[in-house]
């Protein structure tokens, strides 16, 4: 066999064996959440989930929002956010905490988490393509409203590459039909620009009510 003609075929097995082992790698790092998967998914098991619903999914900030149906009356509203999950992890168990719901619409709040792991905003962009396709496969008539990554008080180091991920996510919206870039971001800075401390709590990064009346305010159009 010529040299040439062997490294081909040695690229090309490679390549096959490429895949199985990210996805593995993946599924492991997302099984951390398997508990509280479940835990949602007895909700539903003791509670029927309305039907025709806005499904708000994603990580911790959604999963902390304690006034959501409160501040939404005239919606039918679920709650599925999850730990202080990823992208990655929102594709991977969306099968699961999306997709039995054939929601009306979805609301996405998902990526800080990746860029504070030390993940790109070319990853994010990556596993928000990856739910896309997803929706694109089993709901394609749901309208997706992606909320922005916002800036905090934590964070505020990371916040470059949280703004070019954002960028990212909304020119890649513009490629998407029933998708739509909802930039609550520029709500939460002061006027010298920097994060409002005023609407977090301790922790500086998760919000507080008056952070949270900001996200409810800005998305109502989204949602009429």
């Amino acid at each position: 066999m010529k040299a040439k003609t062997f490294l081909a075929l040695a690229f090309a097995i490679l390549l096959l064996f490429a895949n199985p082992v990210r996805s593995q790698e993946a599924n492991t790092g997302s099984n951390r959440w398997e508990k509280e998967i479940a835990d949602l998914l007895e909700i539903d098991k003791k509670q029927t989930p309305p039907a025709d619903a806005v499904l708000f999914t994603g990580s911790s900030s959604i999963r902390l929002w304690a006034g959501l149906r409160e501040g939404f009356p005239n919606l039918r509203v679920i709650n599925r956010g999850f730990g202080g999950s990823n992208l990655e992890d929102l594709v991977f168990f969306a099968p699961k905490i999306v997709l039995p719901y054939r929601p009306k619409k979805i609301v996405v709040y998902s990526g800080e988490n990746d860029i504070g792991s030390g993940q790109s905003a070319e990853n994010v962009l990556a596993d928000f393509k990856a739910f896309i396709d997803f929706r694109d496969k089993n709901l394609p008539k749901t309208p997706v409203i992606y909320i922005s990554m916002k800036p905090s008080i934590l964070r505020w180091k990371l916040w470059p590459e949280m703004q070019k991920g954002n960028e990212l996510i909304k020119a890649e919206i513009r490629n998407h039909r029933n998708v739509r870039f909802a930039d609550v971001a520029s709500r939460m800075l002061g006027t010298d620009g920097k994060p409002m401390p005023d609407i977090f709590i301790a922790d500086g990064l998760h919000m507080n009510a008056k952070g949270y009346a900001i996200w409810r305010e800005y998305l109502i159009p989204f949602l009429k």
